[in-house]
């Protein structure tokens, strides 16, 4: 018995061993990386519940020990109860623990019979060692003790796992990460070579740029030139025929162009024979305009009205009948850095002149969109263009309050009218190429003389800003459109108004006459279209293709009726 007891004392002692684990930390400098294959996946979503169920389970049996700790530590005189147990108590509950139910049964009958008879009471029969019940005790703490063991064993082993797994991953990742920036070391190389293999064709680029857009002037100029000495030769050939024939006619000489420059004395048949019948008109009126005529001795002759439209003819042969139905957008060019506000066609070529509010106007082939010509020059915005009957000059205005003529053959501004006090918003050629109409923000329209390069009328009677001006072709009309709501035809002889349309209830951006000249079109700024008779001077149709405001409308000089285009606003 002593030596049992002897054993269960020394079992009680029992010693946890813990193992120590050390994670060193790896510097980026001294780590080697390790090839990872591909098929290897490493994820800590797949770690994610052994983890936490590991550190969950450590963190339990932390606060059971805590909780241990702030205990005070049993001993064998505080552990044992102070009421020992009874004797008859211990055996039934050691057979109970044996599974001898039998024994128990004869046990207890025997034993209450001894105890009813008296053979023996309860102070004879006595308690249990105290130290026997202290060594129960500390048996089952023992075995407490084994099992939380286990519990931190198998913690610390899924621990371990997971810290293995984790770390797999990151050498995983660092790999990777270093594959990353070496591509992306590499791209970078790769992007700075290119970029030196790029700068070192630039300027070659740019001289083959030049030396095209040069090309393209050369041949635009060679073509204008050309087209001024087949004038020249057949005025030529015309004379010789008329000297071989041996009569002294009159061969009119057809204009390919006109110098901007004016030379004395260099004067095409028409100014001629207008100057002889306007000196013919001054000798039967007498002196009262001598000193107007030597005042201004270079001032050209408005030509008599023909009231007839010499292009139609030639359109309706060249062009096709536009169709009804839908039409998609075929190119689209850049050409300018800001918005295009003007754009004008040439009348012999396949070119066109747009102007932009980024100061410059630019001309470019129809065909392929190249750009011909760059006018430099304007200090605001260029608001309108308008090739010369021959195709050999352009006239531009702007928001700068100025307008301006160009030679395209010389390649630049020969000549500046001022004039206006506030921008100028539209112009206008002449037919007989003698004479400029612009319109302006100040109210007012002015006729230029370009011979004399003045302007001889300006034309008063609108109450706003006059947003659009256009000659009837070969006539000496003149009309207007203006935000003041009316549209206005002038005699540019007198410079007077000879008739206003009234019908738009709001300001009009644009007017045209149409190919016949007998109807007007205008639009306002409500897209509210409006054809007018011009005899009657009465509104024949109104149609609404609002609510975005309509800035400039056509007529398609290809149809009879005369097809209408509107351009609006964007949005």
């Amino acid at each position: 018995m002593e030596e049992q007891d002897e054993e269960e004392a020394s079992g009680s002692e029992v010693s946890v061993c813990l193992q120590k684990i050390t994670i060193t930390d790896y510097s980026e400098d001294d780590y080697q990386y390790e090839e990872v294959s591909a098929d290897d996946e490493f994820s800590l979503q797949e770690g994610d519940e052994d983890l936490s169920e590991a550190l969950q389970a450590i963190q339990e049996q932390a606060e059971d020990a805590r909780i241990l700790a702030s205990k005070p530590v049993l001993t064998s005189e505080k552990s044992v109860s102070e009421v020992p147990e009874a004797m008859d108590d211990f055996f039934c509950n050691f057979l109970v623990s044996l599974g001898m139910s039998r024994t128990l049964d004869c046990f207890q009958t025997e034993w209450y019979e001894l105890v009813e008879r008296g053979a023996f009471t309860a102070k004879d029969i006595g308690l249990v060692p105290t130290v026997y019940t202290c060594n129960q005790q500390l048996k089952a703490e023992n075995m407490r003790l084994r099992e939380d063991l286990d519990n931190y064993k198998r913690a610390a082993n899924k621990a371990k796992e997971a810290f293995l797994k984790m770390q797999k991953e990151r050498d995983f990742h660092r790999m990777h990460h270093k594959q990353a920036v070496q591509e992306k070391n590499r791209l970078l190389c790769d992007i700075k070579r290119l970029k030196a293999h790029y700068a070192s064709y630039e300027p070659v680029l740019k001289q083959l740029t030049e030396k095209y857009q040069t090309a393209l002037r050369q041949k635009m100029l060679t073509s204008l030139e050309r087209d001024r000495a087949v004038g020249q030769v057949t005025g030529l050939q015309a004379i010789l025929c008329s000297l071989e024939s041996g009569c002294a006619l009159q061969i009119p000489v057809k204009k390919a162009g006109r110098e901007c420059e004016r030379k004395k004395g260099l004067q095409g048949s028409t100014q001629k024979a207008l100057q002889e019948a306007r000196q013919q008109k001054m000798l039967d009126a007498g002196p009262a305009k001598d000193s107007e005529k030597k005042r201004y001795p270079k001032d050209s002759e408005f030509p008599v009205d023909s009231q007839v439209n010499s292009y139609i003819a030639p359109a309706k042969v060249c062009s096709q009948s536009l169709e009804h139905g839908e039409y998609k957008l075929e190119k689209t060019l850049k050409l300018h850095d800001a918005a295009v506000s003007c754009l004008a066609s040439h009348p012999l070529k396949d070119m066109v002149v747009t102007g932009s509010d980024d100061h410059l106007w630019k001309m470019w082939a129809l065909a392929g969109g190249s750009i011909i010509m760059v006018g430099e020059g304007h200090t605001d915005w260029v608001s309108g263009c308008c090739f010369h009957p021959s195709g050999t000059q352009l006239v531009t205005s702007s928001g700068d309050a100025t307008v301006r003529i160009w030679d395209l053959s010389k390649e630049g501004c020969v000549l500046t009218l001022k004039g206006h006090a506030q921008a100028v918003w539209d112009c206008s050629w002449h037919s007989c190429g003698d004479f400029v109409a612009s319109a302006s923000k100040d109210s007012t329209s002015k006729i230029w003389d370009v011979n004399s390069e003045r302007c001889r009328y300006t034309m008063r009677g609108h109450k706003d800003s006059v947003s659009s001006i256009e000659f009837l072709p070969f006539s000496n009309i003149v009309l207007t459109s203006s935000a003041d709501k009316t549209l206005s035809l002038w005699d540019a002889r007198t410079g007077l108004r000879v008739c206003t349309f009234y019908g738009h209830l709001h300001p009009c951006n644009h007017a045209t006459f149409s190919p016949e000249s007998n109807m007007i079109a205008s639009v306002d700024t409500c897209g509210v279209l409006k054809l007018w008779d011009v005899r009657q001077a009465d509104p024949i149709q109104s149609v609404d293709t609002g609510p975005r405001s309509a800035n400039q409308v056509a007529f398609d000089y290809s149809d009879v009726l005369g097809v209408l285009g509107v351009f609006y606003e964007p949005d």
